[in-house]
Protein backbone atom coordinates (compact mmCIF):
# COMPACT_ATOMS: atom_id res chain seq x y z
CA UNK A 1 0.00 0.00 0.00
CA UNK A 2 1.38 3.44 -0.96
CA UNK A 3 2.11 6.14 1.58
CA UNK A 4 -0.72 8.25 0.11
CA UNK A 5 -3.29 5.47 0.57
CA UNK A 6 -2.15 4.94 4.15
CA UNK A 7 -2.48 8.64 4.94
CA UNK A 8 -5.94 8.84 3.36
CA UNK A 9 -7.30 6.17 5.67
CA UNK A 10 -5.18 6.63 8.77
CA UNK A 11 -6.48 9.66 10.66
CA UNK A 12 -8.96 12.47 11.16
CA UNK A 13 -6.97 14.96 9.10
CA UNK A 14 -7.57 13.41 5.72
CA UNK A 15 -9.07 15.94 3.29
CA UNK A 16 -12.73 15.77 2.31
CA UNK A 17 -14.74 17.58 -0.36
CA UNK A 18 -16.46 19.71 2.26
CA UNK A 19 -13.09 21.22 3.21
CA UNK A 20 -13.17 23.13 -0.12
CA UNK A 21 -9.51 22.51 -0.94
CA UNK A 22 -8.45 23.46 -4.46
CA UNK A 23 -5.25 23.41 -6.52
CA UNK A 24 -4.26 25.06 -9.76
CA UNK A 25 -3.32 22.92 -12.72
CA UNK A 26 -0.06 24.90 -12.65
CA UNK A 27 0.66 23.83 -9.05
CA UNK A 28 0.69 20.05 -9.34
CA UNK A 29 1.75 20.49 -12.96
CA UNK A 30 4.86 22.48 -12.05
CA UNK A 31 7.80 20.73 -13.70
CA UNK A 32 10.49 22.03 -11.38
CA UNK A 33 12.12 24.44 -13.82
CA UNK A 34 13.89 27.39 -12.20
CA UNK A 35 16.26 30.16 -13.43
CA UNK A 36 19.24 27.83 -12.95
CA UNK A 37 17.93 24.52 -14.27
CA UNK A 38 15.53 22.93 -16.71
CA UNK A 39 12.47 20.87 -15.79
CA UNK A 40 12.85 17.68 -13.74
CA UNK A 41 9.35 16.22 -14.15
CA UNK A 42 7.24 15.51 -17.25
CA UNK A 43 4.13 17.56 -17.94
CA UNK A 44 0.91 16.34 -16.32
CA UNK A 45 -2.24 15.90 -18.36
CA UNK A 46 -5.06 18.08 -16.91
CA UNK A 47 -7.45 15.13 -16.89
CA UNK A 48 -4.99 13.09 -14.82
CA UNK A 49 -4.53 15.99 -12.41
CA UNK A 50 -8.29 16.24 -11.91
CA UNK A 51 -8.51 12.50 -11.21
CA UNK A 52 -5.60 12.36 -8.77
CA UNK A 53 -6.61 15.48 -6.86
CA UNK A 54 -10.14 14.17 -6.49
CA UNK A 55 -8.82 10.86 -5.16
CA UNK A 56 -6.78 12.79 -2.57
CA UNK A 57 -9.88 14.62 -1.34
CA UNK A 58 -9.65 17.97 -3.15
CA UNK A 59 -12.86 19.83 -3.99
CA UNK A 60 -11.82 21.68 -7.11
CA UNK A 61 -9.17 22.68 -9.61
CA UNK A 62 -8.31 26.08 -11.09
CA UNK A 63 -6.32 27.11 -14.14
CA UNK A 64 -4.78 29.81 -16.27
CA UNK A 65 -6.15 29.67 -19.80
CA UNK A 66 -2.95 28.13 -21.18
CA UNK A 67 -2.67 25.57 -18.38
CA UNK A 68 -5.60 23.90 -20.11
CA UNK A 69 -5.54 25.11 -23.71
CA UNK A 70 -2.03 25.61 -25.15
CA UNK A 71 -1.19 29.03 -26.53
CA UNK A 72 -2.04 29.09 -30.24
CA UNK A 73 -4.32 26.02 -30.20
CA UNK A 74 -6.81 25.80 -33.05
CA UNK A 75 -10.54 26.14 -32.30
CA UNK A 76 -10.99 22.42 -32.89
CA UNK A 77 -8.14 21.55 -30.50
CA UNK A 78 -9.51 23.96 -27.93
CA UNK A 79 -12.99 22.41 -28.08
CA UNK A 80 -11.64 18.86 -27.76
CA UNK A 81 -9.45 19.74 -24.75
CA UNK A 82 -12.26 21.57 -22.98
CA UNK A 83 -14.73 18.75 -23.70
CA UNK A 84 -12.39 16.15 -22.17
CA UNK A 85 -11.67 18.40 -19.19
CA UNK A 86 -15.36 18.98 -18.48
CA UNK A 87 -15.99 15.25 -18.70
CA UNK A 88 -13.23 14.64 -16.14
CA UNK A 89 -14.76 17.21 -13.80
CA UNK A 90 -18.06 15.37 -14.04
CA UNK A 91 -16.52 11.91 -13.72
CA UNK A 92 -14.54 12.76 -10.59
CA UNK A 93 -16.90 15.14 -8.83
CA UNK A 94 -14.70 18.24 -9.16
CA UNK A 95 -15.52 21.88 -9.89
CA UNK A 96 -13.65 24.96 -11.15
CA UNK A 97 -14.23 27.78 -8.64
CA UNK A 98 -11.66 30.15 -10.17
CA UNK A 99 -9.96 30.85 -13.47
CA UNK A 100 -7.32 33.31 -14.59
CA UNK A 101 -5.22 34.37 -17.60
CA UNK A 102 -1.54 33.80 -18.30
CA UNK A 103 -0.33 37.32 -19.14
CA UNK A 104 3.30 36.77 -18.18
CA UNK A 105 4.85 33.76 -19.96
CA UNK A 106 4.80 34.62 -23.66
CA UNK A 107 7.49 37.11 -24.76
CA UNK A 108 4.80 39.49 -26.00
CA UNK A 109 4.14 40.34 -22.34
CA UNK A 110 7.75 41.06 -21.38
CA UNK A 111 6.80 44.69 -20.64
CA UNK A 112 3.48 43.84 -19.02
CA UNK A 113 -0.02 43.40 -20.36
CA UNK A 114 -2.53 46.08 -19.33
CA UNK A 115 0.27 48.54 -18.42
CA UNK A 116 2.61 47.82 -21.34
CA UNK A 117 3.81 50.88 -23.21
CA UNK A 118 2.82 49.37 -26.57
CA UNK A 119 -0.91 49.89 -27.34
CA UNK A 120 -1.00 46.75 -29.49
CA UNK A 121 0.16 44.64 -26.53
CA UNK A 122 -2.48 46.20 -24.30
CA UNK A 123 -5.16 45.48 -26.90
CA UNK A 124 -3.99 41.88 -27.32
CA UNK A 125 -4.10 41.45 -23.54
CA UNK A 126 -7.76 42.55 -23.55
CA UNK A 127 -8.55 40.11 -26.35
CA UNK A 128 -6.76 37.18 -24.71
CA UNK A 129 -8.42 37.86 -21.37
CA UNK A 130 -11.92 38.05 -22.82
CA UNK A 131 -11.39 34.61 -24.36
CA UNK A 132 -10.09 33.30 -21.04
CA UNK A 133 -13.08 34.73 -19.17
CA UNK A 134 -15.35 32.98 -21.67
CA UNK A 135 -13.49 29.73 -20.99
CA UNK A 136 -13.76 30.19 -17.24
CA UNK A 137 -17.49 30.83 -17.49
CA UNK A 138 -17.91 27.75 -19.70
CA UNK A 139 -16.54 25.49 -16.95
CA UNK A 140 -18.44 27.22 -14.14
CA UNK A 141 -15.84 29.53 -12.58
CA UNK A 142 -17.43 32.23 -10.41
CA UNK A 143 -14.20 34.07 -9.51
CA UNK A 144 -11.75 35.50 -12.00
CA UNK A 145 -8.29 36.37 -10.71
CA UNK A 146 -5.95 39.01 -12.08
CA UNK A 147 -2.29 38.72 -11.07
CA UNK A 148 -0.17 41.46 -12.60
CA UNK A 149 2.84 39.25 -13.19
CA UNK A 150 4.72 41.71 -15.41
CA UNK A 151 2.70 44.83 -14.66
CA UNK A 152 5.63 46.85 -13.39
CA UNK A 153 9.06 48.20 -14.25
CA UNK A 154 12.71 47.34 -14.33
CA UNK A 155 13.77 50.78 -15.63
CA UNK A 156 11.84 53.35 -13.62
CA UNK A 157 12.09 55.95 -16.38
CA UNK A 158 10.18 53.67 -18.77
CA UNK A 159 6.67 54.39 -17.44
CA UNK A 160 4.69 57.12 -15.78
CA UNK A 161 3.33 55.32 -12.67
CA UNK A 162 0.17 57.42 -12.60
CA UNK A 163 -0.57 56.49 -16.20
CA UNK A 164 0.11 52.84 -15.33
CA UNK A 165 -2.49 52.95 -12.55
CA UNK A 166 -4.96 54.55 -14.94
CA UNK A 167 -4.33 51.86 -17.55
CA UNK A 168 -4.90 49.13 -15.02
CA UNK A 169 -8.12 50.82 -13.90
CA UNK A 170 -9.33 51.05 -17.50
CA UNK A 171 -8.65 47.33 -17.98
CA UNK A 172 -10.46 46.18 -14.86
CA UNK A 173 -13.39 48.48 -15.61
CA UNK A 174 -13.48 46.98 -19.12
CA UNK A 175 -13.67 43.42 -17.79
CA UNK A 176 -16.29 44.24 -15.18
CA UNK A 177 -18.53 45.61 -17.92
CA UNK A 178 -17.74 42.64 -20.17
CA UNK A 179 -18.80 40.21 -17.44
CA UNK A 180 -22.00 42.18 -16.89
CA UNK A 181 -22.83 42.33 -20.60
CA UNK A 182 -22.21 38.58 -21.03
CA UNK A 183 -24.44 37.79 -18.06
CA UNK A 184 -21.75 35.74 -16.34
CA UNK A 185 -22.08 34.83 -12.66
CA UNK A 186 -18.55 35.97 -11.93
CA UNK A 187 -16.64 38.44 -9.78
CA UNK A 188 -13.05 39.61 -10.00
CA UNK A 189 -10.22 39.14 -7.47
CA UNK A 190 -6.97 41.11 -7.73
CA UNK A 191 -3.74 39.47 -6.58
CA UNK A 192 -0.92 41.68 -5.23
CA UNK A 193 2.80 40.93 -5.33
CA UNK A 194 5.71 43.29 -4.61
CA UNK A 195 8.22 42.09 -7.22
CA UNK A 196 9.25 39.20 -9.44
CA UNK A 197 9.37 38.76 -12.34
CA UNK A 198 9.67 42.56 -12.61
CA UNK A 199 11.99 44.52 -10.31
CA UNK A 200 8.92 46.35 -8.98
CA UNK A 201 5.30 45.44 -9.53
CA UNK A 202 2.38 47.85 -9.41
CA UNK A 203 -0.12 47.30 -6.56
CA UNK A 204 2.36 45.34 -4.43
CA UNK A 205 0.29 44.59 -1.29
CA UNK A 206 -3.22 43.85 -0.06
CA UNK A 207 -3.55 47.44 1.10
CA UNK A 208 -2.63 48.84 -2.30
CA UNK A 209 -5.25 46.64 -3.97
CA UNK A 210 -7.98 47.53 -1.47
CA UNK A 211 -7.38 51.23 -2.07
CA UNK A 212 -7.43 50.71 -5.85
CA UNK A 213 -10.72 48.80 -5.81
CA UNK A 214 -12.68 51.79 -4.55
CA UNK A 215 -11.59 53.84 -7.58
CA UNK A 216 -13.27 51.41 -10.01
CA UNK A 217 -16.62 51.74 -11.74
CA UNK A 218 -17.94 48.55 -10.10
CA UNK A 219 -16.12 48.13 -6.78
CA UNK A 220 -18.85 45.77 -5.60
CA UNK A 221 -17.68 43.23 -8.20
CA UNK A 222 -14.00 43.34 -7.25
CA UNK A 223 -12.11 41.94 -4.27
CA UNK A 224 -8.68 40.51 -3.54
CA UNK A 225 -6.88 37.20 -3.88
CA UNK A 226 -3.95 37.53 -1.44
CA UNK A 227 -1.10 35.02 -1.34
CA UNK A 228 0.95 34.06 1.72
CA UNK A 229 4.31 34.19 -0.03
CA UNK A 230 3.65 37.52 -1.71
CA UNK A 231 3.03 39.39 1.53
CA UNK A 232 5.89 37.58 3.29
CA UNK A 233 8.18 38.70 0.46
CA UNK A 234 7.47 42.24 1.67
CA UNK A 235 8.13 41.31 5.29
CA UNK A 236 4.45 41.94 6.10
CA UNK A 237 2.05 40.15 8.43
CA UNK A 238 -0.23 38.14 6.16
CA UNK A 239 -2.77 37.48 8.91
CA UNK A 240 -3.27 41.21 9.44
CA UNK A 241 -3.69 41.81 5.71
CA UNK A 242 -6.32 39.07 5.50
CA UNK A 243 -8.10 40.56 8.51
CA UNK A 244 -8.37 43.90 6.71
CA UNK A 245 -9.67 42.20 3.56
CA UNK A 246 -12.25 40.27 5.59
CA UNK A 247 -13.34 43.41 7.41
CA UNK A 248 -13.86 45.14 4.05
CA UNK A 249 -15.83 42.17 2.69
CA UNK A 250 -13.23 41.82 -0.06
CA UNK A 251 -11.63 38.41 0.53
CA UNK A 252 -12.97 36.77 -2.63
CA UNK A 253 -10.28 34.08 -2.87
CA UNK A 254 -7.00 33.16 -1.15
CA UNK A 255 -3.72 31.54 -2.20
CA UNK A 256 -2.17 29.34 0.47
CA UNK A 257 1.50 28.36 0.42
CA UNK A 258 4.60 29.19 2.46
CA UNK A 259 7.74 31.26 2.22
CA UNK A 260 11.12 31.75 3.92
CA UNK A 261 11.11 35.48 4.50
CA UNK A 262 11.69 38.29 1.99
CA UNK A 263 13.25 36.32 -0.83
CA UNK A 264 12.11 35.29 -4.32
CA UNK A 265 8.68 33.68 -4.51
CA UNK A 266 9.20 30.14 -3.22
CA UNK A 267 5.66 28.71 -3.21
CA UNK A 268 6.47 26.09 -0.60
CA UNK A 269 3.98 23.53 0.71
CA UNK A 270 1.43 25.17 3.02
CA UNK A 271 2.61 25.27 6.63
CA UNK A 272 6.08 23.95 5.85
CA UNK A 273 7.89 27.04 7.22
CA UNK A 274 5.77 29.69 8.98
CA UNK A 275 3.89 27.34 11.24
CA UNK A 276 2.78 29.84 13.93
CA UNK A 277 1.68 32.42 11.38
CA UNK A 278 -0.24 29.76 9.45
CA UNK A 279 -1.93 28.63 12.69
CA UNK A 280 -3.27 32.15 13.20
CA UNK A 281 -4.23 32.39 9.52
CA UNK A 282 -6.32 29.22 9.75
CA UNK A 283 -7.79 30.49 13.02
CA UNK A 284 -8.79 33.75 11.35
CA UNK A 285 -10.32 32.11 8.27
CA UNK A 286 -12.29 29.55 10.27
CA UNK A 287 -13.52 31.89 12.98
CA UNK A 288 -14.49 34.78 10.72
CA UNK A 289 -16.62 32.65 8.45
CA UNK A 290 -14.60 32.66 5.23
CA UNK A 291 -16.52 30.21 3.06
CA UNK A 292 -14.53 30.37 -0.18
CA UNK A 293 -12.02 27.88 -1.55
CA UNK A 294 -8.87 27.05 0.41
CA UNK A 295 -6.68 27.26 -2.65
CA UNK A 296 -3.08 26.03 -2.62
CA UNK A 297 -0.90 28.05 -4.98
CA UNK A 298 2.30 26.16 -4.32
CA UNK A 299 4.35 23.40 -5.86
CA UNK A 300 6.48 20.43 -4.96
CA UNK A 301 10.21 20.70 -4.37
CA UNK A 302 12.38 20.41 -7.45
CA UNK A 303 13.81 17.19 -5.98
CA UNK A 304 10.52 15.32 -6.43
CA UNK A 305 9.19 12.94 -9.05
CA UNK A 306 5.47 12.57 -9.71
CA UNK A 307 4.88 10.60 -6.51
CA UNK A 308 6.40 13.50 -4.61
CA UNK A 309 3.93 15.86 -6.28
CA UNK A 310 1.01 13.94 -4.79
CA UNK A 311 2.79 13.78 -1.41
CA UNK A 312 3.02 17.57 -1.64
CA UNK A 313 -0.66 18.02 -2.51
CA UNK A 314 -1.83 15.75 0.28
CA UNK A 315 0.53 17.49 2.71
CA UNK A 316 -0.96 20.92 1.99
CA UNK A 317 -4.46 19.70 2.80
CA UNK A 318 -3.52 17.65 5.84
CA UNK A 319 -1.55 20.52 7.38
CA UNK A 320 -4.52 22.86 7.01
CA UNK A 321 -6.76 20.32 8.73
CA UNK A 322 -4.21 19.74 11.49
CA UNK A 323 -3.99 23.47 12.15
CA UNK A 324 -7.79 23.66 12.11
CA UNK A 325 -7.85 21.01 14.83
CA UNK A 326 -5.23 22.99 16.77
CA UNK A 327 -7.50 26.04 16.58
CA UNK A 328 -10.33 24.04 18.11
CA UNK A 329 -7.96 22.89 20.84
CA UNK A 330 -6.83 26.48 21.46
CA UNK A 331 -10.43 27.61 21.90
CA UNK A 332 -11.16 24.74 24.27
CA UNK A 333 -8.02 25.19 26.41
CA UNK A 334 -9.35 26.42 29.76
CA UNK A 335 -6.08 28.03 30.89
CA UNK A 336 -5.52 29.89 27.63
CA UNK A 337 -9.11 31.12 27.51
CA UNK A 338 -9.02 32.25 31.13
CA UNK A 339 -5.87 34.24 30.45
CA UNK A 340 -7.40 35.81 27.35
CA UNK A 341 -10.50 36.75 29.29
CA UNK A 342 -8.37 38.36 31.98
CA UNK A 343 -6.22 40.20 29.42
CA UNK A 344 -9.22 41.58 27.58
CA UNK A 345 -11.07 42.51 30.73
CA UNK A 346 -9.16 45.50 32.02
CA UNK A 347 -10.92 48.32 33.84
CA UNK A 348 -14.51 48.39 32.53
CA UNK A 349 -15.23 51.74 34.18
CA UNK A 350 -14.59 53.44 30.87
CA UNK A 351 -16.26 50.94 28.55
CA UNK A 352 -19.21 53.23 28.01
CA UNK A 353 -16.94 55.90 26.60
CA UNK A 354 -15.83 53.71 23.70
CA UNK A 355 -19.10 53.05 21.88
CA UNK A 356 -18.89 55.88 19.36
CA UNK A 357 -18.94 59.62 19.04
CA UNK A 358 -21.45 61.86 20.80
CA UNK A 359 -21.29 65.28 22.42
CA UNK A 360 -21.94 63.63 25.78
CA UNK A 361 -19.01 61.23 25.27
CA UNK A 362 -16.74 64.12 24.32
CA UNK A 363 -17.72 65.94 27.54
CA UNK A 364 -17.13 62.87 29.73
CA UNK A 365 -13.78 62.07 28.15
CA UNK A 366 -12.54 65.61 28.65
CA UNK A 367 -13.61 65.55 32.31
CA UNK A 368 -12.23 62.11 33.19
CA UNK A 369 -9.07 61.85 35.29
CA UNK A 370 -7.13 58.79 34.21
CA UNK A 371 -4.72 57.10 36.62
CA UNK A 372 -1.94 56.87 34.03
CA UNK A 373 0.67 55.61 36.48
CA UNK A 374 -1.49 52.63 37.46
CA UNK A 375 -2.30 51.89 33.82
CA UNK A 376 1.39 52.00 32.94
CA UNK A 377 2.30 49.46 35.62
CA UNK A 378 0.00 46.75 34.30
CA UNK A 379 1.70 43.59 32.98
CA UNK A 380 -0.13 41.86 30.17
CA UNK A 381 1.35 38.35 30.43
CA UNK A 382 1.83 38.07 26.67
CA UNK A 383 4.97 36.00 27.21
CA UNK A 384 2.91 33.37 29.01
CA UNK A 385 0.17 33.49 26.37
CA UNK A 386 2.63 33.07 23.51
CA UNK A 387 4.46 30.23 25.20
CA UNK A 388 1.21 28.38 25.83
CA UNK A 389 0.34 28.87 22.15
CA UNK A 390 3.70 27.43 21.09
CA UNK A 391 3.29 24.44 23.40
CA UNK A 392 -0.19 23.81 22.01
CA UNK A 393 1.03 23.96 18.39
CA UNK A 394 3.88 21.58 19.25
CA UNK A 395 1.45 19.13 20.80
CA UNK A 396 2.57 19.61 24.40
CA UNK A 397 -0.73 20.86 25.77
Amino acid sequence: MSIIKQELTSDQYRPRKEDKFTFGLWTVGNQGRDPFGDFVRPALDPVKSVKKLSELGAWGVNFHDNDLVPFGATPAERDRIVRDFKQALSDYGMIVPMATTNLFYHPVFKDGAFTAVDPAVRAFALQKTMSAIDLGAEVGATTYVFWGGREGVDAEASKDPVVAVQRMRDAINFFCQYIIDQGYNMRIALEPKPNEPRADTYFPTIGHMLAFIYTLDHPEMVGVNPEVAHEHMSGLNFVHGIAQALDAGKLFHIDLNDQKGPRYDQDFRFGSESIKSMFFLVKLLEEKGYDGPRHFDAHSYRTEDEEGVWDFALGCMRTYNMLKAKVQQFNADAEIQALLQDLNGGDQTYGGLLSGYSSETVKKLKETQFDVDTLAKRGYRYEKLDQMTIELILGLR
